[in-house]
């Protein structure tokens, strides 16, 4: 396993991924909306990706800020239908430069969960007036593994041991841990995403060209490695084919909702 580094997330294409979970980013507001209702509140969404949770909560009636560390995601999420009505900002989620206290709610999509926690976790206290709701997507470990990262294990070896892994927060004594402090309510629930591709070489499309994790991984391999991975994506990803040839898997999600302490 190469040394890890930081995804490069304009590597790909984002999009193709964002448009793939927007679902879980309307999913993400209404469980935010429901703690505290988001019409008229500030609302920042952080590592917004292209905008997905942005726009659902503006569409909702919030006034809202997009942050991302990626310029090239925040010039695509502010091309988008209704991105005029969104402040789009280019910082990292665990700085953004943002007000104290200036937001009624913090909201992500499967974005801060690549995010160190504790600075992450501070950065949203810091955000959210007293009251105020964090709601947020995460991935869940599938004790199965995923096509999407079984042929990296098994290509390439386990990845180095690290502080922390953006499936931590699918795990709900971790949440707990790390909210414990400052938020109350907190509120886990599950769900199942389905990724569905019309063919196998679509799904692998997906991974070569489109998806930064994979394409950022594949660019740092040597051309032999990089052809033993996708070999292996191959075989993965023909175990989940039906007689069509089309692919489809499930992967475990949750999406979580807390309240800042007063």
């Amino acid at each position: 396993m190469p040394d890890p580094q930081p995804t490069n997330w304009a590597a790909g294409r984002y999009q193709a991924v964002a448009e793939r979970i927007a679902v879980i980013a309307g999913e993400v507001i209404a469980a935010a909306d429901r703690l505290q209702p988001v019409r008229d509140t500030t609302l920042v969404d952080l590592a917004c990706g292209t905008g997905s949770a942005a726009l659902a909560a503006a569409e909702a009636g919030a006034r809202v800020t997009g942050v991302d560390l990626t310029a090239e995601l925040i010039a695509i999420a502010s091309g988008r239908p209704g991105a005029d009505a969104v402040q789009w900002v280019v910082a990292d989620a665990a700085h953004t430069g943002l007000p104290d206290g200036g937001f009624g709610t913090v909201v992500s999509n499967m974005g801060i969960i690549f995010v160190e926690p504790t600075s992450l976790v501070a950065e949203v206290t810091r955000l959210l007036a007293p009251g105020g709701v964090f709601a947020f997507s995460t991935w869940v470990r599938d004790e199965a593994g995923s096509p999407f990262f079984n042929p990296i294990v098994d290509t390439l070896g386990q990845p180095p041991a690290g502080a922390y892994s953006p499936d931590q927060w699918g795990d709900l004594d971790v949440v707990h841990s790390r909210l414990t402090t400052g938020f109350d309510q907190v509120s886990f629930e599950t769900g199942s995403h389905t990724w569905q591709f019309e063919s196998i070489e679509s799904a692998l499309r997906f991974i070569s060209d489109e998806s930064p994790m994979h394409v950022h991984l594949l660019s740092r391999l040597d051309e032999t490695t990089r052809d033993r991975l996708l070999d292996a994506f191959t075989v993965a990803l023909s175990a989940q084919s039906d007689s069509a040839g089309q692919v489809a898997f499930e992967a475990p999600y949750a999406v979580v909702t807390a309240r800042r302490r007063p």
